[in-house]
């Protein structure tokens, strides 16, 4: 089984729309989609050799990679995927934590937690720090209990246990589970089928539906209302929105520009 985490963008890879070219041996590439999908970029790790493992490069590639896209326009979804069969990420790369001093480590997980909160969430089989002499470090102890209830995710992380892909989705931690194919990519097709779902949504309206989930659930529903009722202000005044009730009215297809 395969399986895909909440939060969420023959194969030509190419870094970003015109950009500079990844220097050879790059362990993060961005590749843009084109023809029908086109707006939707991925960012493939390719770290064979230790499991796309968290290490120094491989963090700094991811977030030279996100910063890169932030400021695309003409990106509306990312989809992460990993160009290492059989595995996503094997998550912290303890070989090279071996090597750090206390205050390397402190700065590296801090790194790490910023990392993650970039990407919103990160799909996992198990938090198994504590097998490790470690606790969750990067956000787990925070996200895992919002995901899945206090119990469960303490009952998780003070085992290390490891759950499967139905496992993962039947306590919502995760929201798709799907049976692996001939080509060994059903959860990447899955995903990308997700992307092409949400491409054609307003992207000011998905961005500030984003921020006003992100946001609210970060306080009590009073405030979170609040929150909502700024992100919609500002949704109010745009062209999408007056596209979106003109072809409403219509009864014709919207075609959103992002303004």
């Amino acid at each position: 089984m395969m399986w895909l985490g909440r939060a969420g963008r023959g194969l030509l890879l190419r870094w970003g729309h015109g950009g500079a070219a990844p220097r050879r041996g790059a362990e993060v590439l961005v590749s843009a989609a084109g023809g029908e999908s086109s707006g939707i970029a991925e960012i493939l790790m390719n770290r064979p050799h230790a499991r796309n493992s968290l290490g120094k490069v491989f963090v700094n590639e991811l977030f030279s990679a996100l910063e890169q896209l932030r400021f695309d326009e003409k990106v509306r979804v990312v989809v992460f995927k990993s160009e290492v069969k059989g595995v996503f990420c094997a998550g912290a790369d303890l070989k090279e934590r071996a090597q750090m001093d206390d205050a390397e480590v402190g700065h590296f997980v801090k790194r790490l937690r910023s990392l993650m909160d970039e990407i919103a969430s990160s799909a996992k089989m198990g938090l198994i720090e504590t097998t490790r002499g470690l606790l969750p470090g990067a956000g787990g102890t925070q996200r895992l209990p919002r995901c899945v209830g206090i119990g469960l995710a303490k009952e998780l992380i003070f085992t290390g246990r490891q759950i499967d892909g139905q496992q993962a989705a039947s306590i919502g931690l995760v929201n798709h589970s799907v049976p692996q194919n001939n080509e060994g990519d059903a959860a990447y097709q899955r995903a990308l089928t997700l992307a092409k779902e949400i491409l054609p949504q307003a992207p000011f309206a998905v961005k500030m539906g984003k921020l006003a989930i992100n946001r609210g659930m970060e306080v009590d529903i009073a405030s979170g209302m609040a929150i909502e009722g700024m992100c919609y202000a500002q949704n109010i005044p745009t062209r999408d929105r007056q596209e979106g009730m003109a072809a409403f009215r219509e009864k014709r297809p919207p075609l959103f520009i992002g303004k």
